[in-house]
């Protein structure tokens, strides 16, 4: 508080470096305060801008309030109310009807809001069940198999879309060996991934694994991989997007409706109701499958395990491999 002459005696004012500091308010606000006329200064005779001590007062309540969410033109008659004499800035009726009334703006935009959220959880749960249905009645697989017993089984009669317009069947893949990778799905950057993804054992790391094998994939083909395949339940036209997006030098295969989990019992898990592959691999040949690696603690540097497996079995002729225990 600072004190200046009048005539013959002296008054108390605030100057604004005293109010901002008394308050927090910065100056442009208190600039914005005066334009609207909530706070208002006056001129000293050497041009300094001063305020009646109320103005402390006023400036802490528009502060209040706008933090419980009224504009700055609704904190007019509180403000009002101080400059009137109040004691307080709500003792006076125009006060407690402004109260009232942002109440009520609170209430209608409570309801509006949810009513957002009403149709939000609406359309999760449309979408959901499309995606549910799309993929078949059934949420898991009729049967679940051990994947190390998977070694020596033949590949199911089954031709997936691949996401170059290809539909490669299972077992005829051709001569050589065949990598195929399984992964439960891969996300857009935008971030589409369900919710608790991270906190799901294994399911992390689908875009990286995907990554390697493409930064790869020259040395897995020196190693004696004709062919390398990724596969889980997403649609075909997300593989698309996936391989456009991420460069990939090989097709993925898209199983919505879990047509190998049913064939071979791949296992697989829930999550956000969908039912998607746990994580593992399968080196075919001849269309039998030779190796199994599950589980994959390391999706990232998956690739190298499956290069490093290659490479310790260049001497093996796969192309007569043929047979099954079934």
């Amino acid at each position: 508080m600072t004190r200046t002459r009048g005539y013959g005696f002296s008054v108390v004012v605030v100057r604004v470096g005293e109010l901002t500091a008394a308050t927090g308010a910065t100056v442009r606000a208190l600039r914005y305060y005066e334009a609207a006329g909530l706070v208002v200064p006056r001129r000293e005779p050497n041009g300094y801008r001063v305020y009646e001590p109320v103005a402390v007062r006023q400036v802490e309540r528009i502060r209040a309030l706008i933090g419980l969410g009224l504009t700055v033109e609704q904190t007019r008659p509180f403000v009002e109310c101080l400059a009137g004499g109040g004691a307080e800035a709500d003792e006076c009726p125009s006060a407690l009807a402004g109260y009232r009334r942002a109440i009520d703006e609170l209430e209608e935009r409570i309801a509006r809001l949810s009513e957002q959220r009403d149709s939000l959880r609406a359309s999760l749960a449309e979408a959901t069940a499309r995606i549910a249905a799309h993929r078949g009645v059934r949420r898991a697989p009729s049967r679940v198999v051990e994947p190390s017993a998977l070694v020596g089984e033949r590949m199911p009669e089954l031709t997936l879309a691949a996401a170059d317009g290809r539909r490669p069947r299972l077992d005829r893949f051709g001569p050589g060996r065949t990598v195929v990778f399984v992964y439960p799905m891969t996300g857009r950057p935008e971030g589409d991934m369900p919710a608790g993804w991270d906190t799901i054992p294994g399911a992390r790391g689908c875009t990286a694994e995907a990554c390697d094998f493409r930064d790869r994939i020259g040395e897995l083909r020196a190693a004696g991989a004709a062919r390398v395949y990724g596969l889980s339940a997403q649609s075909p036209a997300y593989q698309r997007e996936v391989v456009h997006r991420l460069g990939l030098p090989y097709p993925l295969l898209a199983d919505p409706r879990l047509t190998v989990a049913d064939a071979l019992g791949l296992p697989t898990f829930e999550a956000d109701d969908m039912t998607l592959y746990r994580r593992l691999t399968l080196i075919v040949a001849g269309g039998v499958i030779e190796h199994v690696f599950h589980p994959i603690d390391e999706p990232a540097a998956h690739a190298s395990r499956v290069l490093e497996w290659l490479a310790g079995r260049p001497g093996d002729d796969v192309s007569a491999r043929s047979g099954s225990r079934r």
